[in-house]
């Protein structure tokens, strides 16, 4: 059974195919669109069907939209309008006129916006670029099995399925689904109980949302820029945040309406200086946000008794807050989906109605990486070089060549095997560099034309990760941060942040063989296990996807050399040093 799970509403558009409870592809639309964040200025379009990724999934499987049993939605849009059905499934053709908007909802709903969102299943048998509809043929609306599934359901099922635990406590965190910013769940084998949820307008995440667009950065998109932020500030404002948010001893809270001009006054405009208040205020509405969530993670073990805790929204991209649970709260386990913020929905929401309409087959895909995306054999990758006439040679040993290059302390970019699914490079399409250097941080955030305060990350070998991070246990998806070793700290000072943190990538040889192969060669020449590991893209583009993005991006951008397949790119050849 092929499940097709897309996510389409508010951003991060993406989409995933199941097939009998096994992930087989994944991807976000804007790596094949260039659109980051799949957010597009024109307001109709904004929820485009991401048909790339569609097309992508459908491809990788080997199969056309026909083949398909069931197509799962991640957001429903009858909870906006009053009308929640319990099975989230619709019977098709859907007349939207059977539908209308009721009043009351105008104001905090767009008609345009729930209108779209009822007529996708038309968009998707109607509105397929041409250029796509090989993989689309033959579908209608009379042989959709088309399901609406709850934002937050997706984001649950997104958390717990994919988990290593039989059985969980389930807590997700974002700006707004339908109706709800919280929820609460438990999963025990392919069942999902709902605990309860916290709604709109409360919100922890459009809070953080709010604070970031006074900061004068992008609402709902840099709110990891804030978290670095805070890095560099003082508690001085934890009070102010404090009396913003009311927590209860349910589960539930309340925000006030922030009123940070009136408090701290003209709001930064992007490209403005940073001033000490605003690290100032970075730093306590980063604090709060911790506690908040902390005292709400005590609540749900209290409730459910359980060990072990799964997360997923948007907020749980939040490394820091992650690494205070980890710590603190009375969970023994704690697990993140990689893909926590919307386009995990996609992916969720296809592994819940799998759960529910599969039949023979048990809860079985445990997520141990994210090599979800496309991949390019060497055949095809060449056949473009030799197209683009530029000069390349290939290499004997891809790990052993690149450690050489990285050693002498060069910049690469690193293409390989199939790209990740969520927001994290982890080692498919990655900026490598070695991190003894300690300029290397401020080099690669000029190279991508970054903020100076934000840091780099590093990836380690699992094996060797408590030997340089205090405590450091496993961490495959860099969603947790971890204390660099003050013995080590001046022998990779690139990736030590302000704050003596890191957030750190574990790999082993099972999850990456090459990736694993690579820091071992590294680590061989120089003692040092660790490497820098930032996105392979710049500024203002989604993280790249085929081999023309790689060498696009390469070639713009001031980066030493591209290693993409068994291939070696090099703005200054070997020949030409000596």
């Amino acid at each position: 059974m092929y499940t097709l799970g897309i996510n389409a509403v508010y951003h991060d558009s993406a989409a995933c195919l199941v097939k009998d409870g096994k992930v087989i592809a994944a991807a976000e639309e804007e790596r094949f669109t260039h659109i980051k964040h799949a957010k597009r200025p024109i307001p109709f379009s904004t929820y485009e069907l991401p048909f790339h990724a569609i097309n992508y999934c459908l491809q990788e499987a080997g199969i056309i939209l026909t083949e398909v049993n069931h197509i799962a939605y991640s957001y429903d849009p009858f909870i906006s309008l009053g009308k929640y059905n319990n099975e989230a499934t619709i019977t098709l053709p859907l007349e939207p006129s059977a539908h209308p908007i009721p009043a009351e909802w105008e104001s905090v709903w767009e008609p345009l916006f729930l209108s779209y969102i009822v007529n996708a299943p038309r968009h998707l048998v109607g509105g397929v670029p041409h250029h796509l509809k090989a993989r689309f043929k033959g579908i209608s609306l009379n042989n959709l099995q088309w399901h609406f599934v709850p934002h937050h359901l997706a984001h649950v099922a997104s958390a717990f399925y994919p988990s290593p635990y039989e059985e969980a406590a389930v807590l997700t965190l974002d700006g707004r689904g339908e109706k709800a910013t919280t929820n609460y769940a438990v999963g025990k084998g392919n069942n999902l109980e709902i605990l309860g949820q916290v709604n709109m307008p409360d919100s922890l995440g459009i809070l953080y949302e709010q604070v970031t667009e006074y900061l004068g950065f992008l609402q709902s998109s840099d709110e990891y820029k804030v978290m670095a932020l805070a890095s560099f500030g003082q508690p001085k404002y934890v009070d102010y945040f404090r009396e913003i948010i009311t927590l209860k001893t349910d589960g539930q809270y309340t925000i006030k309406t922030p009123e940070l001009k009136e408090h701290f006054g003209t709001p930064r405009q992007k490209g403005e200086p940073l001033e000490q208040y605003h690290y100032d205020l970075a730093h306590s509405l980063q604090l709060v946000l911790e506690e908040t969530v902390l005292q709400i993670a005590n609540w749900l073990h209290e409730t459910t008794k359980l060990d072990n805790l799964c997360m997923a929204g948007g907020v749980a991209l939040n490394c820091v807050m992650n690494a205070r649970i980890r710590d603190n709260s009375p969970f023994k386990n704690l697990w993140v989906q990689p893909a926590a913020g919307d386009a995990g929905t996609a992916l969720g929401a296809a592994l819940w109605i799998d759960a529910k309409k599969g039949e023979n087959h048990y809860r079985s895909y445990q997520m141990n990486h994210v090599f979800l995306g496309p991949s390019y054999s060497d055949d095809e990758i060449e056949k473009f070089l030799q197209w683009s006439k530029l000069p390349y040679r290939k290499l004997t040993n891809i790990a052993e060549e690149t450690a050489e290059i990285l050693a002498q302390n060069k910049i690469i970019g690193w293409f390989q095997g199939r790209m990740e699914f969520g927001p994290r490079a982890l080692g498919g399409r990655s900026i490598l560099a070695s991190p003894i250097d300690a300029e290397m941080q401020a080099k690669l955030n000029e190279i991508k034309d970054r903020e100076d305060f934000r840091p780099v990350a590093p990836v380690v070998l699992e094996e060797e990760a408590a030997n340089w991070f205090v405590n450091a246990k496993t961490s495959p998806f860099m969603l947790f941060i971890y204390d660099v070793l003050p013995e080590k700290a001046k022998k990779i000072p690139a990736v030590r942040h302000v704050d003596g943190t890191a957030r750190i990538q574990t790999i082993n040889r099972q999850q990456n063989p090459l990736y694993y192969d690579l820091i071992k060669a590294f680590q061989m020449r120089t003692g040092v296990p660790v490497l820098v590991n930032t996105s392979f893209n710049t500024r203002g583009e989604p993280i790249v996807c085929s081999p023309r993005d790689a060498i696009e991006c390469f070639w713009t951008s001031p980066l030493d050399a591209l290693i993409i397949g068994s291939f070696l790119l090099e703005k200054c050849p070997k020949s030409q040093r000596e």
